[in-house]
């Protein structure tokens, strides 16, 4: 019996696309996909609805990288909305509960240090977290909101850079993977001793992709009635790794590394980067120029983990 060929071009490489507001992050890979006539596609990191900003596009053999960008650091800007609490801890959700209490420049301050570093944060109940195999937001949706647990979250950087009025603070945020800014927003108005709501989210960063790399949507034509668009628009797939230290292989080694052998570190010594971890952390194995995949150095060894 013959296999069913799949639909659409085998391409690989990234596309960063500028997310509009009001539409899900799976609903720009759709639309992206058909665009492109592309066989297979995902994202690097959910944006929900109503954020706006950088949503990686990852195509063929980037899906394999999907992983490490979303490990990347991530940075958001992000307004405050005080006085009202939603459902969703967004502007697209129903008021729960009002305040009259808008805290000034000097208690958002002091607040600020408790949610910087490692934290425990409880995640919104919109979300796509799985509660005994159903999506959280699908429960919260039927009106069986779930209890969700803290989780362990880490955030490298949370700054107040802007206060338009009384009722509304801009923040700056560097953080981790898996880090809700909805519910950094809903924990901070806690502290400051009233509650709130995300009114606005951006991305501007994952990983190695930044505001400059991406492309609007609605710059992208439908493909429908035309040619597919041209795969020159998308980066390398390799351009997702460029934050992971890379480490300079001999063609031997490549080719070892590609047959799944580990190779001794101290055959690597005086090229392995400082910036590597030798206890568990990645290197981007580089032989020639070409990315050969992803390795972890652990136990004296060279281990190749992702072999692109």
């Amino acid at each position: 019996m013959s296999r069913r060929k799949p639909r659409g071009r085998p391409l690989d490489g990234w596309l960063i696309i500028d997310k509009p507001a009001g539409v899900t992050s799976t609903d720009v890979v759709n639309r992206v996909k058909r665009i492109f006539d592309a066989q297979k596609a995902g994202h690097g990191g959910t944006l929900d609805p109503l954020a706006t900003g950088l949503l990686p596009v990852a195509f063929g053999a980037a899906t394999k990288t999907v992983p490490y960008v979303m490990d990347g650091t991530k940075l958001y800007h992000f307004t405050l909305k005080f006085g009202e609490a939603r459902d969703s801890d967004d502007s697209d959700g129903e008021v729960t509960e009002t305040s009259d209490v808008r805290p000034d420049d000097a208690t958002i301050q002091a607040a600020l240090p408790a949610f910087r570093g490692a934290i425990m944060q409880v995640p919104p109940v919109f979300s796509a977290i799985k509660v005994a195999g159903e999506r959280a937001y699908d429960m919260a949706r039927e009106g069986r909101p779930p209890v969700l647990e803290a989780r362990p979250a880490r955030v490298d950087r949370f700054e107040l850079i802007a206060r338009p009025d009384a009722d509304t603070a801009i923040f700056e945020v560097a953080s981790g993977k898996g880090v809700y800014m909805r519910s950094l927003a809903r924990d901070l108005a806690k502290a400051c001793g009233t509650v709130g709501h995300i009114a606005a989210l951006r991305r501007l960063r994952v990983g190695p992709f930044l505001e400059h790399h991406a492309i609007p949507l609605d710059k992208l034509r439908e493909a429908d009635d035309e040619a597919p668009a041209s795969p020159d628009l998308l980066l390398p797939v390799a351009t997702a790794l460029a934050d992971i230290p890379a480490l300079a292989l001999t063609e031997q080694e490549a080719a070892d590394l590609k047959h799944g052998q580990p190779i001794s570190l101290v055959a690597l010594m005086g090229r392995i980067p400082a910036s590597a971890d030798p206890n568990g952390g990645l290197a981007r194995a580089m032989a020639g120029g070409r990315v050969i995949g992803l390795c972890r150095l652990e136990d004296g060894m060279l281990k190749p983990e992702r072999v692109l």
